[in-house]
């Protein structure tokens, strides 16, 4: 059946069992979605009964429009938010998007503009006729979220116009009659770096994770796109789980050469994806390194990007649907489950992995409607990756901490500016606010400052009391008077020169970033420590440093090179890893809901991979396989 008639079909299931017929004035597929216009504005303010009974009747994702006829002129309509919107919500933005008849009101307090069970949000547009969405602004100002913000209201109708295309391919006519699945790793199996995976079957094309490994010189940072299933013109859709650039990192690379199709993720993961693509670029630029693709290309990611919300089911093509949840990684990651036909096959990939509560976020997602086929996060699976509790983890951390401050040192904290910078400035604060830790100063440096302004932006998408905190900007603890954002080189100077210190800074795994010009100077003083708190690839500074490397050849300012004298106190403490360990794989398996019957286990080092894999087969008596890059497996 082709779209138009679909449309046909929602057009007389309409007329048959909805009360709103007679004010339908258009139909029309955007991206996923049915987008029905009315010039009636009763079933836009109503209960909302009958929207949902229509949206489960066709089984698609609806959203109700005004009409352009009767919608109150933008000057005449901003003074209605105005009137109607209480000052205590602090509007900050009122933008209109005429082509989808769409208003975004930004207010500090969102929870005031939209009012107690939505009245206000109703009042709205009854009174103005028009669309109103409410976004929160950022309490810590965020330069992405602005830029993708306006880039969202200045491309509308460019939008508009591919989710339309996108929505035609949803729903074109099917014409395959084999059925089978199947998926063919790019990347990111037996290693962790460069997550690819090709999901296959007679009718659709899906990439799950596009990421590049930045620990890596050569081609192998980058996925086999040259493979010969990867054609950019039969893909149909791309998932991404998270914002990390092993997963998220090369997306844009596919818009340089020709893709023109959805990215299906979270606001959130979008945001921080595109903070990682934008400081990736520059790093390779400043670097002489070849740009695998530009800031236009990463533009035209952000205009294809389709967000969800954890739970949405959402058609990707004709005979899958995608539905997110929560992988309790980092801020917006997912486990993506893909339903396949009509109840034909069910996979979930979870992306990376974490099966355990943590001051940021909640643990992983592990009921699913059904579940044929498991393609899991396996860095920490081997059986000796057993992870120490947070507590004790914390506990460590806090000791190196003030044992070097009392010395008069400084402690430098290599962090993924993504999530654990995070969780550590938690736990900092939490031991400051708690007197544990006396006249303490954190310095954040890199992109932490930025990134921490998203998660701000994102409460409902933290941990249920961290997101309370937030809400309550007296109680925010990423505010902390102990936090000072790095601006500026001539900074970083003061810093070294000054007094006792923590400096949490980026590049995680110290392949590039302020990490490497702190520990330049820092490395010969004997008081001082470094902290890694986080996974250090083979091939990385930080996994030599780990292996007792205590001479390190470095580029001083002018570019020349040196050797670098470590004398600072080198640690590692394991367990603030926001991937699960081997236990709590084992324990995620366990708890899965329904049981897989089939389990691929990807993205880890090549041993941990083949031993979770040959230990759950052991284990649970399921059909496992670690399959390496480029291997394609029949699922179904």
């Amino acid at each position: 059946m082709s779209s138009d008639e679909i449309i046909r079909d929602i057009r007389k299931t309409i007329e048959e069992k909805t009360p709103f017929a007679g004010s339908v004035t258009k139909i029309e597929f955007e991206g996923p979605k049915v987008v029905i216009y009315c010039d009636d504005l009763d079933p836009l303010v109503g209960n909302g009964k009958p929207v949902k009974k229509l949206a489960r009747e066709i089984q698609k994702r609806i959203t109700l429009r005004p009409d352009s006829s009767i919608r109150l002129p933008v000057g005449k309509a901003k003074e209605k938010i105005k009137e109607i919107v209480p000052d205590e919500a602090q509007v900050t933005g009122i933008n209109f998007i005429p082509t989808v008849g769409e208003v975004y009101i930004e207010t500090v307090k969102p929870g005031l503009a939209i009012g107690k069970g939505g009245q206000l949000l109703r009042k709205i547009l009854k009174e103005i006729r028009w669309t109103p969405k409410i976004i929160r602004k950022p309490p810590i100002e965020s330069e992405i979220i602005n830029d993708i913000r306006r880039s969202v209201i200045e491309t509308a109708e460019e939008r508009h116009e591919i989710l339309r295309e996108i929505g035609s391919r949803i729903h074109r006519e099917t014409r395959a009659e084999d059925e089978w699945v199947r998926v063919t790793s790019l990347g990111g199996s037996r290693e962790v770096g460069r997550s690819a995976h090709l999901l296959q079957t007679p009718e659709s094309k899906v990439l799950l994770d596009c990421g590049v490994n930045v620990a890596a010189d050569d081609k192998s940072a980058f996925p086999y796109l040259n493979a010969p299933e990867m054609r950019l013109g039969e893909i149909d859709a791309v998932v991404i789980t998270h914002a990390h650039l092993d997963h998220s990192g090369f997306a844009p690379y596919l818009f340089k050469y020709g893709y023109d199709g959805p990215v299906y993720t979270t606001k959130p993961t979008r945001d921080l994806s595109v903070l990682l693509q934008l400081d990736y670029v520059d790093i390779a630029r400043n670097e002489a390194k070849e740009l695998p693709y530009t800031k236009k290309n990463v533009q035209e990611f952000v205009k294809h990007t389709v967000p969800l919300e954890y739970g949405d089911v959402t058609d990707i093509t004709p005979d899958m649907r995608l539905t997110l949840h929560n992988s309790g990684h980092i801020l917006g990651s997912a486990l993506a489950h893909l339903h396949i036909g009509e109840g034909r096959y069910n996979i979930v990939y979870t992306g990376d992995l974490k099966f355990e509560d943590s001051r940021l976020l909640s643990a992983a997602e592990h009921d699913f409607p059904r579940l044929e086929a498991l393609i899991m996060d396996s860095t920490y699976g081997g059986s000796d990756a057993i992870q120490p509790s947070r507590e004790d983890s914390e506990n460590d951390f806090l000791d190196i901490v003030k044992g070097t401050l009392k010395e008069g040192g400084k402690v430098l904290v290599p962090a993924f500016a993504v999530g654990r910078a995070q969780e550590m400035m938690l736990l900092l604060e939490d031991a400051y606010s708690s007197g544990e830790l006396e006249d303490l100063t954190v310095h954040l440096d890199g992109m932490i400052w930025e990134a921490t302004s998203i998660h701000t932006a994102y409460p409902e998408y933290l941990s249920d009391d961290l997101q309370n905190k937030i809400l309550h900007q007296e109680n925010n603890p990423f505010l902390s008077d102990i936090f000072n954002q790095v601006k500026s080189r001539e900074e970083r100077e003061r810093i070294v020169s000054g007094g006792s210190s923590v400096i949490l800074s980026t590049a995680g795994m110290m392949a590039g970033g302020p990490i490497l010009e702190y520990f330049r100077r820092l490395a010969p003083g004997s008081k001082n420590s470094l902290i890694f708190v986080g996974y250090q690839s083979e091939g990385s500074m930080g996994r030599r440093l780990q292996k007792g490397w205590r001479e390190v050849p470095m580029r001083d300012d002018s570019g020349k090179r040196n050797v670098v004298q470590v004398n600072m106190d080198i640690n590692t403490v394991e367990g603030f890893s926001a991937h699960s360990d081997r236990k709590q794989l084992v324990d995620f398996v366990k708890r899965s809901s329904p049981k897989p019957g089939k389990i691929l286990c990807v993205h880890g080092e090549e041993g941990r991979c083949i031993d979770l894999c040959s230990s759950l087969h052991k284990m649970f008596n399921m059909r496992t396989r670690a399959p390496d890059n480029l291997e394609t497996i029949r699922l179904y």
